[in-house]
């Protein structure tokens, strides 16, 4: 005899998911109507709204009253760049210098499970929180922004070594391919996207946005970043690196597919590729952390 009793609790569990993807359904897609329906009355304030919402995170900030444990160990300093500022995190170490960029929603605390393997080297680390995130200033993340932040670092302490994760490492990819002087030896890129129109056309379809606004925001990013979006990929910024890499990527990624990786490992010369398993997106593995160790040091 089937005991309904039993079954209740994942029948309430399955409904609440099921309610909440519904919810969130309905969301995007009224946001996406609204925004279709002033493209046709303003269409730069239409497009601006778009951009907004895809550049804004809504997680990854920290409080100073409250920041995780990890981070209160750390000597921390705060950079003033241009209009906006942007936080550093360091454990301190010999001459031998790291440097860290975590990725869209996240802050520099997201390197706490490998900092015990980077520590054994005796190294100095510094980790930056991305614009909009963790402590550092402003509302809108972007990568050309982000490069910036990390060349004032590297023009300060001249790290060997640059980590990255996600569209951390994208900018990692961006950062070695733009700013060709500087003392990066090795770079290390896990989970990154490749191709940054797949990012955008993603928002655009999951808003359902129409051609003015899809074609709006490709106009913003060539007017205020001076990018055209096909040109804006890891695939083509790994190409220009000289430097050593060590790309990692999850097959059972869900947020950055597989072949982005793929992608971006064909076009490096002198990169070696780990594919993981079983990870996610979040790239956490004691296994992958030690090849790091002896990619950087060995």
């Amino acid at each position: 005899m089937l005991n309904f009793k039993s079954i209740e609790v994942p029948i309430h569990i399955g409904t609440f998911f099921f309610m909440k993807k519904t919810i969130y359904f309905l969301f995007t897609k009224s946001v996406g109507l609204y925004i279709n329906f002033l493209s046709f009355l303003v269409p730069e304030k239409a497009t601006q709204l778009a951009y907004t919402l895809f550049s804004e995170p809504r997680d990854g900030k920290l409080y100073k009253e409250k920041l995780p444990a990890v981070l209160q160990e750390t000597e921390k300093e705060t950079y003033h760049h241009k209009d906006s500022h942007f936080q550093t995190y360091t454990w301190k170490g010999n001459d031998t210098i790291i440097l860290l960029a975590h990725g869209w929603e996240s802050n520099a605390s997201r390197w706490k499970n490998i900092l015990p393997y980077l520590r054994k080297s005796g190294s100095t680390i510094i980790a930056i929180d991305a614009p909009a995130h963790g402590l550092s200033g402003g509302k809108e993340f972007n990568i050309p922004q982000y490069a910036e932040f990390i060349d004032v670092i590297v023009q300060k302490f001249k790290p060997q070594y640059l980590i990255g994760h996600s569209l951390g490492a994208k900018t990692c990819l961006y950062y070695q391919s733009t700013y060709l002087d500087n003392s990066i030896e090795k770079t290390v890129v896990l989970g990154s996207p490749s191709d940054f129109k797949i990012i955008l056309n993603n928002y655009i379809e999951m808003l359902s946005l129409n051609s003015i606004i899809s074609g709006g925001l490709e106009a913003h990013y060539l007017k205020n970043f001076n990018i055209k979006l096909e040109n804006f990929s890891g695939q083509l910024f790994a190409a220009a690196i000289q430097t050593k890499g060590l790309i990692a990527h999850d097959r059972d990624d869900t947020i950055v597919l597989f072949e982005e990786g793929k992608k971006i490992a064909s076009t490096w010369k002198d990169a070696i590729f780990i594919e993981t398993s079983g990870l996610g997106h979040s790239m956490h593995s004691d296994e992958l952390y030690k090849k790091i160790f002896q990619f950087l040091f060995d």
